[in-house]
């Protein structure tokens, strides 16, 4: 496998996949945070510094064929400002004006391609009626697997290279992010700076975690991390459990939670967790506290109890004082940190001291020597909100596709370029 760093972009044309999935203001459709804009520029200047020629390619949102509010125009000044020249773009991705724009770009020069999205070939995913037999939905799937083959083929003649620099996507089958590697000898393939940083960062976690390792485990549903728990079974030295999730671990254990959330068609997969953590000498903490609420609102009247006796109709919406004194101290102790979601309501100010706690003590850790790798949307948000992305080692920018990587699984856009 090729490695950018090392490679000669001099006189070659390289199709870049790059995460543009950014937010947009509403009114104005102007961009409100360009950090994967800004995760694709080391990339794209070694491409044009080299004296090649990049053309990017991306998707926004989820659009129902060609949506105008998806379009990636309003992309195109940031990405000017950061890359200091003009950015050409193709309106319409397979169009006979991106065929030639394609063609004729020139050493030093980027174009941008129009949401690949616009085209259902891309996800490969066919929309039926919920009426359709097995026998049609085999079909379909069939038939929209041959054009997303034939979508990744006309992509793969604009350029010389593919590099592969969308984390955030390499957990999809999509004709961008896997499908149109194939058409690329695998000396004509590779991994965008920012891929190789999101990998280093994780396999580091993974593989060569110093001790003591704590991994920090929040958001709503046990569901969405039964996977990642049980992965990291086999390598944490201390597991938190914080967010919505503990309430579903504490009535497992007999406690009362009132109306906070809780997956009772879980409860026996927390039992068996807490029982693996034990056989296998994991330290699994929870929440000693927690802040009450009698409503979901940020007006809400609280009040602070133990974790396991919530009164009838409040809800738990955020980890207390004992909890964040608690859970301080473990990451303080800490060599290797993994962070993956909040300990609370964060989007309520009034529920968020949780989670910028726990923000604020791996930063601190972190420049005590610890390691800490910060995933998921709102264990970024807490790190960015609170100024803290430059003291911790490494905030990814994939949130499903980390989860399924530590999870263990393959990623589609991983393997397509490792050829695994």
């Amino acid at each position: 496998m090729k490695m950018i760093d090392s490679f000669n972009f001099k006189g070659l044309k390289a199709i870049v996949r790059v995460d543009f999935n950014v937010p947009l203001d509403k009114q104005t459709r102007e961009v409100t945070d360009d950090t994967r804009i800004r995760g694709a520029l080391k990339t794209i200047k070694k491409i044009i510094g080299d004296g090649g020629s990049a053309i990017l390619m991306s998707h926004l949102g989820r659009p129902d064929g060609v949506m105008e509010k998806y379009s990636l125009k309003p992309v195109l000044p940031v990405l000017e400002k950061y890359l200091g020249v003009s950015v050409a773009f193709a309106p319409d991705a397979l169009g006979d004006e991106a065929v030639a724009m394609a063609r004729d770009i020139k050493p030093g020069e980027v174009m941008m391609l129009e949401n690949v999205r616009f085209y259902p070939e891309e996800e490969g995913k066919p929309k039926l009626p919920e009426t359709a037999t097995d026998e049609e939905k085999k079909a379909a799937k069939a038939e929209l697997k041959a054009r997303q083959k034939k979508m990744a083929e006309k992509l793969s003649t604009y350029a010389d290279i593919y590099v592969n620099d969308a984390f955030g996507t390499a957990h999809r089958a999509h004709a961008t992010t896997a499908v149109i590697a194939g058409f690329f000898p695998e000396e004509k393939r590779m991994f965008g700076f920012l891929i190789n940083s999101e990998l280093a960062a994780m396999d580091k976690v993974l593989s060569s975690a110093q001790k003591p390792f704590t991994a920090v485990m929040g958001g709503a549903k046990v569901s969405d991390k039964i996977l990642i728990i049980e992965n990291l079974l086999d390598r944490v030295d201390n597991l938190i459990i914080g967010g919505g999730m503990t309430y579903t671990f504490i009535k497992a254990q007999g406690g009362r939670i009132g109306n906070s959330l809780c997956e009772e068609d879980k409860l026996d997969i927390a039992r068996d967790i807490i029982e693996k953590a034990k056989e296998k000498g994991v330290s699994l903490l929870f929440p000693t506290d927690g802040i009450n609420a009698d409503k979901f609102d940020a007006a809400a009247d609280t009040y602070v109890s133990a974790i396991d006796d919530v009164k009838d109709g409040w809800m738990g919406l955020d980890i207390g004082p004992g909890s964040i004194a608690l859970f301080e101290k473990v990451i303080m102790e800490s060599k290797t940190i993994l962070w993956n979601g909040p300990m609370g309501v964060f989007e309520m100010d009034k529920f968020s001291a949780g989670t910028t706690a726990i923000a604020r003590a791996v930063a601190k850790a972190t420049e005590q020597g610890a390691f800490s790798l910060i995933g998921g949307g709102d264990s970024v948000a807490a790190i960015n909100k609170n100024g803290l992305a430059d003291r911790v080692s490494y905030v990814s920018t994939g949130g499903g596709a980390m989860l399924e990587y530590m999870e263990g699984k393959k990623l589609p856009g991983i393997t397509a370029i490792r050829g695994e």
